[in-house]
């Protein structure tokens, strides 16, 4: 049995106790599952996507631990680069070989079952790395997708490293995004219109029925910008429209 860990919020602990671990990610293929670690003799190496996940996740969080058998079907990586396929078993032996394993990752394509789950554990919350393996004594990146809104001196950070230009006028960007065809095009202008505060969320209404999972993952996020009763109301739809169990997964 190849045993492994998925780092989580501390509220979906007892979940995950009763029902297993949602398959709520995207893989690279774009299927749903799960991103874990291979347990290794390093316990930072093992758990060192807490301080990381940390950035994206409110509240503490938590490692689940659980076994798969030698061959499911999985895939490996770093993250960033398309990963390989390859069984449990063969996946952590190619971790437990690298010289350097931060930053890879497992991908099991499934949710994890109740049955699999050998225990939940509390880990320290500064274990590991953030941003990118050994950013240390690097200049940060200021866009939102490295430096969420609330994330730990999010301004100082991008007054003092930001190259970006300022941010366009709403009615330019909505002029964009009517004009836009393609999902990156999209996305691009819905992350631009995230990066103030605005109103006026039913302008963006026609998005939340959009056939693209990461058009509408992406709205999610944008509408925590925007103010009213509208805004409210798409972000419960759209979180009624997600998988059950929606839950902070590792990645």
């Amino acid at each position: 049995m190849a045993e492994f860990v998925h780092v989580t919020g501390v509220r979906s602990a007892r979940g995950i106790q009763r029902s297993g671990i949602a398959a709520r990610s995207h893989g690279w293929a774009g299927g749903r599952g799960v991103y874990c670690m291979p347990v290794l003799s390093s316990f930072t190496l093992t758990y060192q996507w807490v301080r990381e996940l940390r950035r994206w996740h409110a509240g503490v969080l938590v490692a689940v631990q659980f076994r798969l058998s030698d061959d499911q079907p999985v895939t490996v990586g770093r993250f960033g680069v398309p990963p390989r396929e390859a069984t449990a078993s063969q996946a952590v032996a190619a971790v437990r070989e690298l010289d350097d394993p931060r930053g890879y990752e497992v991908f099991v394509p499934r949710a994890i079952s109740v049955g699999e789950v050998r225990r939940v554990r509390d880990v320290p919350q500064g274990v590991g790395w953030r941003y990118v393996p050994a950013a240390h004594g690097r200049r940060p990146c200021p866009c939102p997708a490295c430096l969420p809104r609330g994330a730990y001196k999010v301004a100082t950070v991008r007054r003092r490293f930001s190259d970006d230009e300022p941010v366009r006028p709403k009615s330019e960007l909505m002029t964009r995004l009517r004009a836009a065809v393609t999902v990156d095009d999209i996305i691009e202008v819905l992350v631009e219109l995230g990066r103030g505060r605005r109103g006026g969320a039913e302008e963006l209404a026609y998005l939340a029925d959009h056939p693209d999972p990461d058009v509408r993952d992406t709205l999610a996020g944008v509408l925590r910008s925007y103010r009213g009763r509208e805004a409210r109301r798409l972000r419960e739809q759209l979180q009624l429209s997600a998988p059950s169990a929606a839950h902070p997964d590792h990645r």
